[in-house]
């Protein structure tokens, strides 16, 4: 998908951008896209056999219930959680270095939410009746949901934070399907031109763009808190050891904050290689988004030193003992791995010719999305193997068909975001356009 050099002028950045979503897909993005599809339809095929056969083909068992489902779950979320910090909070705060990575976040955002959504669905071992969680009028008589359950509080979180995330990227999105609109015919034109609303250009029409787009942003912003410290619920509301603290929600929320961010920078820094836009996603998007993952690592490293602390001064017996099985224990590699990646490796990103360099950055982001996901395993699995009663202590590991889901889930993401990097602007154009024009008149500084 590589568009050849970079554009040199505002007016050519903007027209670049537009007329990416109007050229033939290239080989690259075919064998990307066809790879993904494979993947999705490996896990595809995993949740209809489940669906059909029964939950007993994944490896829980009495004790651990939750394993390799649920872990998967509130690492999605975590993902999507990014999107509305670059999107919404840094908006408010009138941050610029937004501006070529936020597209991308936003619809990160919509896509991990929507790979996340999959796992409890068919964790309810019945997902046909899905409507069950709903609070709606049934014919079930004096049976409704339980509005005291974490559970049903991650339904209503997670269902407003999608519809409030997919509202502000439309928002966002509407300047330029108007200029898609301007550049099509025939059909394409009269979709786009539903789309958008009728956007006119006018300075009246700025105007009530950009209050909307603040007033949704005030409202997101707290769901970057509220969202996954309503998960961190699921686990805090509980007498499992490991999971009963309160250290959860604020644990939760800035681990998903790392793990979403460490996912932008990837997808920003491929996509300004495969598509040319070194002009747009320049070595300053690199180098803060560099530094938000490193004082999320810092904290998140803070978070892991008082879980450690906590059994020793506590006097907690059971405590004790799941610290010892997580240093020691069958789960011991998966620990140790999870402190390097998250608390060590980003420590790298105190230099800032590595924060500024696409390779190193990739690398360190990269793997510090590979040690959330071991956070959370061992966080749910973890904890479950070794509860308060030793008679019910058990082993786990995964079946083929509990990884296909995860393959599946990662191939869905991956092809709803080459979809969205083939038929919509990766970059804000209005946006990416007014910035290459500063700098053109105050000259490369801002780069």
């Amino acid at each position: 998908m590589s568009a050849g050099p970079a554009p040199s002028s505002a007016a050519q950045v903007a027209a670049d951008l537009v007329a990416r979503t109007q050229r033939r897909a290239g080989r690259g993005w075919w064998i990307l896209f066809g790879l993904s599809s494979a993947a999705f339809a490996i896990g595809a095929g995993a949740v209809g056999y489940l669906v059909t056969t029964g939950i007993g083909v994944w490896g829980v068992n009495r004790g651990v219930a939750w394993a390799f489902d649920i872990t998967n779950f509130v690492f999605w979320i975590g993902i999507g959680h990014a999107g509305t910090l670059i999107s919404a909070i840094l908006l408010l705060l009138r941050q610029e270095w937004r501006t070529g990575v936020h597209r991308a976040a936003e619809m990160m955002t919509i896509f991990a939410i929507v790979c996340a959504a999959i796992f409890p669905v068919i964790h309810l071992g019945r997902p046909w009746l899905l409507h069950w969680v709903l609070p709606l009028p049934n014919t079930r008589g004096p049976l409704w949901i339980n509005f005291l359950s974490p559970l049903t509080w991650d339904v209503v979180a997670i269902s407003t934070y999608f519809a409030v995330s997919a509202l502000f990227c439309w928002l966002g999105l509407l300047p330029d399907l108007a200029l898609m609109r301007d550049a099509s015919g025939g059909r394409r034109r009269r979709v786009l031109a539903a789309l958008c609303l009728g956007w006119d250009g006018s300075q009246r029409t700025w105007a009530r763009h950009r209050e909307a787009c603040v007033l949704v942003a005030a409202l997101a912003t707290p769901l970057v808190i509220s969202v996954h410290s309503v998960v961190s619920f699921d686990f805090a509301a509980t007498l499992v050891p490991g999971w009963h603290t309160t250290i959860f929600p604020p644990y939760f929320v800035v681990g998903a904050i790392f793990s979403g961010m460490a996912t932008v920078l990837v997808l920003a820094i491929v996509m300004r290689r495969a598509m040319a836009l070194e002009s747009v996603i320049t070595p300053g998007h690199l180098d803060a988004m560099g530094k938000v993952m490193l004082a999320a690592s810092l904290l998140l490293g803070f978070a892991y030193f008082v879980e450690l602390a906590e059994p020793l001064v506590s006097g907690h017996e059971a405590q004790r003992l799941l610290l010892l099985a997580r240093t020691g224990g069958p789960l011991a590699w998966a620990f140790w791995t999870m402190l390097a990646c998250n608390a060590l490796v980003p420590q790298l990103l105190w230099l800032p010719a590595v924060r500024r360099n696409a390779a190193a950055s990739l690398a360190i982001a990269a793997t510090a999305v590979v040690g959330m996901w071991l956070e959370r395993f061992v966080i749910v699995v973890g904890s479950l193997q070794r509860d308060a009663l030793p008679a019910t202590w058990v082993g786990y590991l995964p079946t083929a068909f509990e990884v296909a889901t995860l393959v599946g889930s990662v191939g869905l993401f991956l092809v709803l975001f080459l979809l969205f990097c083939r038929f919509l602007p990766v970059v804000a154009v209005s946006e990416a356009w007014g910035e290459r024009a500063r700098r053109e008149r105050g000259g490369e500084a801002g780069a």
